[in-house]
């Protein structure tokens, strides 16, 4: 090519946008309930500037978080399916209350490690697909979260501080596992769940240090307990006909940047507990690492027979997934 330099940038450039067909930027939706410090919203930003790189601007995501659509991660598969956002981010365990299947990583005391979490996750992604085919969309990517721990009003201390918990769980299992420990639980969303906490309604929470550190718990909670209760996943799904009407490049350009985000994300979890505990300490958060054993004990007891209600919600395909995770 000749000419000077910059002539030879602006012609290459024009040649680019040529070839992405002159024509205004598509634009997609997508929701997430989470803050975008949380790992979810990270994830939904991460996922939004490498299809804006990768399309050469051709998609732009456009992100909206904290539930600002009115959108929580219960009725997200419904949300995406009938095109209210053409993709969102879920926590998985909110999705189980309708679709059990998505209840798998979050059961207590199964994936208590991050090598544990990952085997898991390989194990269902495969039935995650095609549970979201059906609805008509699909699996973008998926999103780890810390392990959950209990931020509590007092320290965490003893059985009878235990029964003495009104708790935010995150979805029927683990509101299970509280009540039969002896805590009142409450199975609802952080955005449902903050007013309550801030009027004393619930003075516990089960969540991670990084769902906490988003929402700014150690304003109402200032203790966590590191129970590593689970190590549960937020999902991103696309409604299938949205993706299906962009055309070849575009698709593999969003398929590589929704691989890239999940390599993130996953890369990204090493670091995130330390993170999360500087800033919690920073506002004052007393984190317990020697949870009294008999507390241990109550919660694993009351978690004992969790599993097995699971598979039989999930059916078969649960089955296989923890049959298969046995076996990594």
């Amino acid at each position: 090519m000749q000419g000077s330099p910059s002539l030879r940038l602006m012609t290459g450039i024009a040649m680019a946008f040529l070839a992405h067909g002159a024509y205004a930027a598509t634009t997609l939706t997508m929701t997430t309930e989470y803050p975008a410090t949380s790992m979810p919203g990270q994830g939904v930003s991460t996922f939004a500037e490498l299809v804006h790189a990768k399309t050469a601007g051709g998609v732009i995501i456009d992100a909206s978080y904290d539930a600002s659509k009115g959108i929580k991660s219960g009725d997200m598969i419904d949300a995406v399916e009938a095109r209210k956002v053409d993709a969102g981010d879920a926590f998985a365990g909110a999705l189980a209350t309708k679709y059990p299947l998505f209840g798998v990583s979050s059961l207590p005391f199964l994936a208590d490690s991050l090598p544990k979490a990952r085997n898991l996750n390989k194990a269902a992604r495969p039935a995650y697909e095609k549970l979201l085919a059906a609805h008509g969309q699909k699996l973008l990517y998926t999103t780890p979260w810390p392990a959950s721990g209990i931020w509590s009003k007092q320290k965490l201390d003893s059985v009878a501080t235990l029964k003495s918990l009104s708790i935010r769980t995150y979805d029927a299992t683990s509101q299970d596992v509280m009540q039969k420990a002896g805590a009142q639980a409450k199975n609802i969303s952080f955005a449902d769940a903050m007013p309550l906490i801030a009027s004393g309604e619930v003075n516990a929470v089960l969540s991670s240090g990084d769902g906490g550190a988003g929402r700014k718990l150690w304003e109402y909670l200032p203790h966590f307990a590191e129970i590593n209760y689970a190590m549960p996943i937020s999902v991103a799904t696309m409604n299938l006909q949205a993706y299906q009407a962009l055309d070849a490049r575009t698709r593999r350009a969003i398929d590589q940047a929704a691989a890239q985000t999940e390599a993130e994300q996953w890369k990204r979890i090493d670091g995130r507990l330390q993170q999360n505990y500087a800033s919690m300490r920073k506002n004052g958060v007393a984190i317990n690492a020697s949870v009294p054993l008999p507390v241990r004990k109550a919660l694993k007891d009351a978690a004992a027979d969790s599993v097995s209600a699971w598979k039989s919600a999930a059916g078969p395909e649960g089955a296989a997934i923890l049959k298969q995770t046995a076996k990594r």
